[in-house]
């Protein structure tokens, strides 16, 4: 069974337990039609659509769509232009679907060009941007808005 086909997804089938209770989806991710796992807008809206009442969900960083070129410590920031412009398709195709609210984008803690990284993903994340979830550290770097 190949991950990603509607067989392997097929796999585990949730019932809602009470549809009248708003969720946000606090941990999802994106992933390029040309990755490994591809699973885009259309796949999050029909899991978002499924019986629970998902009112908006929040990205969580995954290292896909990052920059190819540029410097190493903005490459990360690819990917958060990569979740806003699906959050903005979403949004158009699916006027009624639950949004992309938040995104919470990679980035190294350690670097001396810290502000510079979250800067460049607060400009990319079109309003999405609440701060960096870096699992080696274990904490964000700016408290959620």
């Amino acid at each position: 069974m190949e991950p990603g086909t509607q067989e392997w997804l097929d796999q585990v089938v949730e019932a809602p337990l009470d549809t009248t209770r708003e969720i946000v989806d606090p941990h999802h991710h994106l992933w390029p039609p040309d990755g490994p796992l591809p699973y885009g807008v259309d796949a999050l809206v029909a899991d978002t659509a499924a019986g629970h009442r998902i009112v908006a969900t929040v990205f969580i960083e995954c290292h896909a769509g990052y920059r190819t070129d540029g410097p190493d410590h903005l490459r990360p920031v690819g990917e958060t232009e990569f979740v806003a412009a699906a959050a903005d398709d979403l949004s158009r195709r699916f006027p009624d679907a639950a949004p992309i609210s938040a995104i919470v984008a990679h980035a190294d803690l350690t670097h001396d060009r810290l502000d510079e990284v979250l800067d460049a993903h607060e400009a990319a994340a079109g309003g999405r941007f609440r701060g960096s979830a870096t699992p080696s550290l274990g904490r964000s770097s700016r408290t959620p808005t």
